[in-house]
């Protein structure tokens, strides 16, 4: 099954968790099919806290929903997440945007993901290796989402990943920064 995953740090070594995830994500045999550049991000929710480095996996594994989700949590268990605040500072954190075209709403996982559409940290990455993905509720694509969404937080492309096509130019989403940290 094609998934697409959010990751997100904001305490220590930022991109060193989101390159860790990945490995973890690796070794347990999820294979990585595209991943976004990474982007440092403001804090939505709880505004004082460090910025954010954000990334977004395309990824295939037989793993379900469920299976994968449980997978994502060992991960962040293993770099060593804390959950002391809701929205609050993190090593890591692994969500779970879309699996296809699954619409799942149990009380421990909601596939697409509830706030997605909502969130420029994860519109913006989403968009650059997904953009004409269809959202299967909103039925609606990836891009615009991200142009319609009323979330005006900053989000800055830090590196592009050669890898994948370079994003569209508008908004902050254009502003491409050397990372420094």
């Amino acid at each position: 099954m094609r998934y697409f995953l959010s990751l997100g740090s904001n305490l220590g070594q930022r991109r060193r968790y989101l390159t860790k995830a990945i490995e973890h994500l690796k070794a347990a045999g999820v294979r990585i099919l595209k991943a976004s550049s990474i982007y440092k991000t403001q804090p939505v929710g709880l505004a004082d806290q460090p910025w954010f480095y954000n990334q977004v996996l395309e990824v295939a594994t037989d793993l379900n929903p469920y299976e994968l989700l449980a997978l994502a949590k060992e991960i962040e268990r293993k770099l060593r997440r804390q959950k002391t605040v809701v929205n609050g500072p993190r090593t890591i954190d692994i969500d779970l945007l879309l699996a296809e075209k699954s619409i799942i709403q149990t009380r421990n996982l909601v596939i697409p993901h509830p706030r997605l559409h909502q969130r420029r940290f994860v519109l913006e990455p989403l968009s650059e290796i997904a953009s004409e993905t269809l959202h299967p509720l909103k039925r609606k694509k990836i891009e615009t989402l991200l142009k319609e969404t009323e979330d005006n937080s900053a989000v800055i492309r830090l590196k592009a990943n050669p890898r994948n096509k370079p994003a569209k130019k508008g908004g902050v989403r254009g502003k491409e920064k050397v990372d420094v940290g």
